[in-house]
């Protein structure tokens, strides 16, 4: 896949958000060790260096995170995008487990809210090469107004291919969010990724991600 005009967009976007916000914001900061550090984006290298970065802050503050001035605040995001968002879920008392707090690309409207997939019921490393195979899907152009919107339900049936699709394919009521989603810029999606911000009730994300493997 060719990632040349996602670099220059997030090169020069990276250099522009520098400029105006004076590195207030955590995605900025990242953004800015692997500008310095010539890493290239969506690979193998940036993979292992935003891991080791996300986990060298340690705990991360959902609320910092979700007010973050890269966030973009919507009410109803579109087919597509990446959100994060309180959630407090209608069946919680039967669930054997749930997420609080999820990060998910939105997939289609579904009665009484949408479908997603959330992000956060597969491993860092596993859900960085489910994004990989998602993006594949979309259009070769990575730009904000073409980035992956194509990824409408027809085409998201091939995604059903990939083993990681089913554990985190969830049916979201809108009237269990709690507040504004917090949209993710694609250029943030690969740091997004990796911040240790869900918020599993009942068992641990260790628990959750190995659930998630014996369903492959």
């Amino acid at each position: 896949m060719d990632w040349g005009n996602f670099k220059e967009f997030r090169d020069q976007t990276t250099q522009d958000r520098f400029i105006n916000r004076y590195m207030a914001s955590l995605f900025d900061t990242l953004q800015a060790g692997a500008y310095r550090n010539q890493i290239v984006p969506r690979s193998k290298q940036s993979m292992n260096w935003f891991r080791k970065k996300v986990d060298e802050l340690g705990n991360v503050s959902r609320t910092k995170v979700l007010n973050d001035p890269v966030l973009k605040r919507k009410q109803n995001p579109d087919v597509g995008d990446m959100v994060m968002y309180v959630y407090d879920p209608k069946f919680k008392k039967t669930l054997p487990y749930y997420d609080t707090f999820p990060l998910t690309i939105m997939v289609q409207p579904a009665p009484g809210g949408f479908h997603g997939l959330n992000l956060h019921y597969l491993s860092p490393v596993v859900r960085a090469n489910f994004l990989d195979e998602l993006m594949g899907l979309a259009p070769k152009k990575m730009t904000e107004t073409t980035r992956i919107r194509a990824l409408k339900y027809d085409l998201l049936k091939k995604a059903t291919k990939f083993k990681e699709f089913k554990p985190c394919f969830k049916h979201y009521l809108t009237k269990h969010v709690k507040g504004n989603m917090a949209r993710v810029p694609m250029t943030e999606w690969e740091i997004a990724i990796f911040l240790p911000i869900d918020n599993f009730k009942k068992v641990s994300r260790d628990t959750v991600w190995r659930y998630s493997r014996n369903m492959y």
